[in-house]
Parts: structure tokens; C-alpha cells; sequence
């Protein structure tokens, strides 16, 4: 068995790609877990910690989620993204206080899934990780991708247009719990239907929209 390629946090590697994640949890329990998006990586700590407190500011922040909400979805995170992380070789990551980076694929996955809860009654929230875990990690990324274009400011984008529809398509469909043996593609007919009297979708399937990663290892 070959060891397990470098990454930290989650399959994250800084000489592959700069473009990752943070997920910034403080120490103090009620304070809110921030997710942000980066374009680079500064092996500088201090640095880090300047560019994610500008970030509240700028476009650099995606979702910023009660301390409440987050917990009852880390760990069906954390379990998705290593187990897929360990069958590519990559040493698995856990979350913790202060920064931990994601890789960008999984980032957009993650900040998906936090935009679909982040106003969703928490009873709904165990509904969100099943919908989401059923869906592939391309449609993830395509979802993502659609929302954060029209939507994906932390505060200005929320609970607006693609992020509403999110929510509604991810927590407000029943779903059986039993695995799907085929992601749940009529989720993304949902999105179509709740979006399409405002005239803000036109629906292209997502199937392999994001399978050229660069250098950056794709992971299932």
C-alpha cells in the first residue's frame, strides 16, 4: 500500500492549486462558523488571518452559519469527504478551531450543502444531508457554481434567487432512507421549477461540467 499523497486539511495541497476553502471555527461556542473562498495561498498564518478578516467585507466570504447549524453537518461532511479522500490516496481531514482549508472541488460541495440550511428550520436540516449526499459531486459542483454566479455573496446573496431555491430543493422534499442507487436528479427539476418564473434559469445538465480540474486531482 502506497502512502497517501500530501494535503492538509481536506485534500487540499498549495503546490497543486491555490484555490481552496477555509473553514474558520472560533473558540468561543457561540460564535458562527465563516466558510470562505480563496484564489490563493499565503503560507503565512498572519496572512491568512488578515485575508479572512478582510473577507467579511469582500466577496472572499460564502456562508457564515450558526455554530448550531454547523454541527449538524460536519460530521456528514467530514464523512463524505474522506471517505472519497482515502479511496484516491489522500490522507484523511478533520475539522477544528480555527482554519482548516478544503480543497476547491470539495469546498464548492461543502459551501453548497451550508447555503442550503443556513435559513432552513433545523428539523429539516437531516433531510438537506440526505438530498445532498444523493446528489454527485458534479452536480454539486455545477450547483455551486449557478448560485455562487448570481448569489454567493455571504450577506448579500442570501436567501435570494439560486440560494432560495437551494434551500427549498435540498430541505423541503421528502427523501427515503435508503440510499439512492442513481444521484437525485429530479432535484435539480425542482431547481428548475422554483426558479423559472423569475426567469433566472436556463437548465443544462451538470453531468461532467467540472471534470477538467487543472492540475488539481479530482475527487469521487
Amino acid at each position: 500500500m502506497g502512502s497517501s499523497r500530501y494535503s492538509t486539511g481536506f485534500g487540499f495541497n498549495p503546490e497543486e492549486s491555490g484555490h481552496h476553502f477555509l473553514v474558520t471555527i472560533h473558540t468561543a461556542r457561540s460564535s458562527h462558523v465563516y466558510i470562505s473562498e480563496h484564489f490563493t495561498w499565503d503560507h503565512s498564518q498572519k496572512r491568512r488571518d488578515l485575508s479572512f478578516t478582510l473577507g467579511n467585507e469582500d466577496d472572499k466570504m460564502r456562508v457564515i452559519l450558526p455554530r448550531s447549524k454547523w454541527l449538524d453537518i460536519a460530521e456528514h461532511v467530514q464523512d463524505e469527504f474522506n471517505r472519497r479522500l482515502k479511496k484516491n490516496g489522500i490522507a484523511a481531514g478533520r475539522w477544528k478551531t480555527g482554519q482548516t482549508p478544503v480543497s476547491r472541488l470539495l469546498g464548492k460541495e461543502m459551501t453548497l450543502l451550508a447555503w442550503a440550511v443556513e435559513d432552513a428550520d433545523p428539523a429539516l436540516i437531516p433531510a438537506a444531508v440526505k438530498n445532498w449526499l444523493g446528489l454527485a459531486p458534479e452536480e454539486r459542483w455545477w450547483l455551486f457554481t449557478m448560485t455562487n454566479a448570481a448569489t454567493g455573496h455571504a450577506i448579500n446573496g442570501r436567501n435570494k434567487g439560486w440560494r432560495k431555491a437551494v434551500r427549498y430543493a435540498l430541505t423541503e422534499n421528502p427523501v427515503s432512507d435508503a440510499e439512492p442507487a442513481e444521484p437525485r436528479h429530479e432535484l435539480l427539476l425542482i431547481m428548475k421549477e422554483t426558479l423559472s418564473w423569475a426567469g433566472e434559469l436556463e437548465l443544462v445538465h451538470p453531468r461532467k461540467q467540472e471534470t477538467d480540474a487543472g492540475n488539481e486531482k479530482i475527487v469521487y
